[in-house]
């Protein structure tokens, strides 16, 4: 276990794990502070959204973040925006910018292309705050998967110059307390406005998958809760608080 010079975070490094979730969940679940990160080189069971498999090759980064934020369970949800912004932040220290676009709900694209995704996971005190919050990232740097539904692309494939997997993490960890921070002080507003300049395919139309049945419409924005707003053919509005969204066109 080493400590980050540059943020306040305890990171403890790991060779190989299932999955760094699995070890922060068990972290926080035996006292650990928040503000501690658990790093892995490979994960041998890493997961993403809805159970489905995270591949995990040594090149990438494989971080998960406990946090223990004075916050209700419900508001916890928020903090995937956060961490949209401290991945996009980091990564645009290798890309321009102007590449770099969130897509809700906790995807983080290069060029249009997935390059990073979230996954959240809590816990409350049984009074309807929180006791931790698990964040994981997972960066494609060296490696990208082929995903069926989704194009794909690694860091070291868009940036001029090969990124060491170490030196992006200490970047996240930084921009990350930056936006934590900003959240902590401001709440859910100043992260919306941010994550909204970044959006991908803001104003355009989508489909959304839901578990039963799939939408169609313009993603018009987020509500104050990070809902996604989707504007109905009809004229109505549907909120939406989880679903997988694909654009019509070149879907």
């Amino acid at each position: 276990m080493t400590n980050s010079k540059q943020t306040r975070f305890i990171l403890h490094e790991r060779q190989t794990v299932a999955s760094t979730n699995d070890e922060a969940r068990s972290l926080a679940e035996n006292g650990a502070p928040g503000n501690s990160a658990v790093w892995a080189l490979e994960q041998t069971a890493g997961r993403g959204r809805r159970g489905r498999e995270w591949a995990s090759p040594p090149g990438n980064l494989y971080v998960s973040l406990l946090l223990r934020p004075e916050c209700k369970i419900a508001e916890a949800a928020q903090l995937s925006l956060v961490a949209a912004l401290g991945l996009g932040d980091a990564i645009s220290e290798y890309v321009a910018p102007s590449r770099v676009r969130n897509k809700w709900p906790n995807d983080v694209l290069v060029d249009g292309r997935k390059i990073a995704g979230l996954l959240l996971e809590s816990s409350s005190n049984g009074g309807g705050a929180v006791d931790w919050v698990v964040v994981g990232c997972g960066v494609n740097v060296a490696n990208s998967p082929d995903l069926r539904e989704y194009a794909a692309t690694s860091l070291n494939a868009v940036s001029e110059t090969e990124v060491p997997v170490r030196a992006l993490l200490e970047t996240f960890l930084e921009r990350f307390e930056e936006r934590y921070q900003s959240w902590h002080l401001g709440g859910i507003a100043p992260i919306r406005e941010a994550w909204l300049e970044r959006a991908h395919d803001l104003g355009q139309n989508v489909t959304v998958r839901l578990p039963t049945r799939e939408l169609h419409g313009i993603f018009e924005g987020m509500d104050q809760t990070g809902a996604l707003i989707l504007a109905l053919a009809d004229g109505a509005r549907e909120i939406i608080t989880s679903g997988d969204v694909f654009t019509d066109q070149g879907r």
